[in-house]
């Protein structure tokens, strides 16, 4: 009696639900991912072997470049309003509900006298990336940088209970004494803990 052979048929695989998975992930992603403001300078950071990261929020910058500019930058929207009032009314210089939005949404960091802000917030994206800006000073006669930090450090402490990271970030070709002085400056209000950023760099391996 001959064999009968069942009928074979070929698998088939539904992918519609892995579709629908896939498209649910880029939403996701589209919707929650936070992008990096653009820096008003670009500082290229020495090398170092540290593995310590800095975390994503409560964070301050303050940024030198090789031409001894200084920038000061502040991670959290949720005091940029009040930072700007303050320090504003420190120095005499107010500012329009616009200037005060584009400060909000101004990038990572600034580097411009207070008295010169108002002109730069008024200008649009695009027109702010053109401006050369002069740094922040901080002398002893117009120490702008210390107010920014101090105020926005008490800032930070009282909206999240925390105190914020400093961070100073040096350009590799960065003037010394001027990150000295930043540095003392800090001092000097009792800010003692701060972290000094560099770009990752591979540990030597032993015996070699």
């Amino acid at each position: 009696m001959p064999k009968v052979k069942p009928h074979r048929t070929s698998p088939s695989l539904d992918m519609t639900p892995m579709v629908d998975l896939a498209f649910l992930l880029v939403t996701f992603f589209m919707l929650t991912t936070k992008f990096a403001p653009e820096e008003a300078v670009v500082v290229d950071t020495p090398s170092s072997t540290s593995e310590i990261r800095l975390p994503e929020s409560h964070v301050l910058t303050v940024a030198i470049d090789k031409d001894k500019r200084i920038f000061f930058g502040v991670g959290d929207d949720e005091i940029k309003d009040e930072l700007l009032k303050q320090v504003g009314a420190k120095y005499g210089v107010s500012f329009t509900p616009a200037q005060t939005q584009a400060f909000r949404g101004a990038g990572a960091s600034f580097g411009t006298p207070i008295e010169k802000l108002p002109a730069l917030l008024s200008l649009d994206p695009e027109q702010r990336k053109l401006v050369k800006q002069d740094g922040i000073p901080a002398d002893s006669l117009n120490n702008q940088l210390i107010e920014w930090v101090v105020t926005a450090r008490s800032l930070s402490q009282k909206q999240f209970n925390t105190a914020p990271y400093i961070a100073i970030k040096g350009d590799g070709q960065a003037d010394v004494p001027t990150v000295k002085k930043v540095i003392k400056l800090m001092q000097e209000k009792n800010i003692n803990r701060f972290n000094l950023i560099t770009d990752l760099e591979t540990k030597p391996v032993a015996g070699k």
